[in-house]
């Protein structure tokens, strides 16, 4: 399965896009959340459409992959849900969410609203329209 395009606006409207690097909780990231690999550099920044192109890249090659090998069982909106959960999260964050259960997943969404122990509003607002998503019918 792969990110509809409801859920790529989605994660989009997450993320907010920024053209040039900036610093994502510690790490460089640009676009879409993109966190810099190696080697790579923006010095120049980049256009709204490379920031489309590195986001497609990065969920095709990264988080599309582990959505269907941890939750074959999701239909497109909770599959979009994940896949924004992933990609904000990382794969280890959705395995541990996920090894919970597929019927408490929407109670364990919630509780990953936290940075350096204490509740943020804007994840706990993510979280929740993570929910939302994921309740909708397919």
């Amino acid at each position: 399965m792969k990110t509809s395009p409801k859920g790529i606006a989605f994660i989009e409207h997450n993320e907010g896009l920024r053209l040039t690097v900036y610093n994502d909780t510690g790490k460089p990231a640009i676009g879409y959340g993109h966190d810099l690999l190696p080697g790579e550099g923006f010095p120049n920044g980049i256009t709204q459409d490379q920031a489309t192109a590195i986001l497609a890249h990065d969920l095709a090659t990264r988080f599309e992959p582990a959505v269907n090998r941890l939750a074959p069982q999701a239909n497109q909106n909770q599959f979009d849900s994940l896949v924004d959960f992933c990609f904000n999260l990382g794969v280890g964050s959705l395995e541990m969410m996920l090894a919970h259960g597929w019927d408490e997943v929407t109670e364990q969404i919630p509780l990953w609203c936290h940075v350096a122990g204490v509740e943020n509003a804007n994840l706990k607002a993510r979280r929740a329209a993570e929910i939302a998503l994921f309740n909708t019918p397919a």
